[in-house]
């Protein structure tokens, strides 16, 4: 039987990033053979991460990847999801985070394919796989999206970064136009902050989600039936709100957070006109980390040491 020194338990633990004792029993199952005790430590890891699959993961990074593509752009944002907050402050993860990002550029922006996608000779799925074995906690790309236009920007901006396009919430803003590429980017991340701060639901009123108005609407019907409101005025009060609405949540229609005197639409007619140029804001995607994921109670520890010390008693 091969001799395993501290030497090659070292070089297998560097390679793969198992545990030391992991990476010494799969050096004794595979003689010594190190690429053979990274496959071994990966068929581990599939049998860890299988345990792990069903546990919730609400917490992580959200990564942005950005390319130019000639005259173009091309942005990615997706959300790794882990269980505990202390996972994303781990380089490995954050590595991880950011090439899942990347990859995201080369596919249609779904989970499934970025999933599939391929990095560093594996794809993404084995890659977090050989992850969650090696932290030990379940790990999943939750959502992601992608952004591109032909000629002009796609902008990210990330709040409560972590590190460099790595944080807590990721924005993309996807801005169309001939003029110069670095005024489009300034002007996208601009908005991007706006994004990030407003939360807007739809880039301009044609695309607002109809049942979200209609669940307004009838919001404010109901109240002003109980303000008392004469039942022949209130569809004209309502319409008067929802263009309020409207203008609240649609973020062209938005004031700007940096200026609320103009409205986003002004800012962009404004950039338009000192480039020279037609601009359009052609879309936007704002991740927040964890949202909709339905989190466990914490445990009550007080509640425990107290039953503890009472049937003690």
């Amino acid at each position: 039987m091969a001799e395993i020194t501290a030497a090659l338990v070292k070089d297998l633990r560097e390679k793969s990033g198992a545990g030391m004792m992991d990476c010494k029993r799969a050096l004794q199952e595979n003689e010594g053979d190190v690429n053979a005790s990274i496959d071994w430590l990966r068929t581990k890891g599939l049998s860890k991460a299988a345990k792990k699959a069903d546990r919730v993961a609400a917490e992580g990074l959200v990564a942005v990847a950005l390319r130019q593509d000639g005259a173009g752009y091309s942005g990615a944002v997706i959300e790794l999801n882990s269980e505990t907050d202390f996972v994303s402050r781990n380089d490995k993860f954050q590595d991880a985070a950011r090439k899942v990002a990347q990859a995201a550029l080369d596919t249609d922006g779904s989970p499934d394919a970025i999933t599939a996608a391929s990095v560093g000779g594996e794809t993404v799925g084995d890659m977090i796989t050989n992850l969650i074995a090696t932290i030990g906690e379940n790990m999943l790309v939750r959502r992601a999206a992608k952004l591109a236009v032909s000629q002009g920007a796609i902008a990210g901006y990330v709040h409560n970064a972590a590190a460099p396009l790595l944080g807590r919430m990721g924005v993309l803003v996807a801005v169309e136009g001939a003029g110069d590429q670095a005024e489009l980017q300034a002007l996208g991340k601009k908005i991007a902050m706006h994004v990030a701060a407003t939360n807007p639901l739809s880039l301009s009123s044609e695309d607002l989600d109809p049942a979200a108005v209609e669940r307004e609407r009838q919001v404010l019907t109901d109240k002003a039936r109980e303000d008392g409101r004469p039942e022949n005025m209130i569809e004209k009060i309502v319409e008067g709100q929802i263009s309020k609405f409207q203008r609240e949540v649609v973020l062209l229609e938005q004031p700007f957070v940096m200026n609320p005197d103009q409205t986003v639409k002004a800012l962009v007619a404004e950039t338009a006109k000192a480039l020279g140029s037609d601009v359009k804001i052609k879309g936007f995607v704002r991740l927040a980390l964890g949202e909709g994921v339905e989190k466990p109670p914490e445990p009550d520890f007080a509640a425990e040491v107290a039953s503890m010390a009472g049937t003690q008693a």
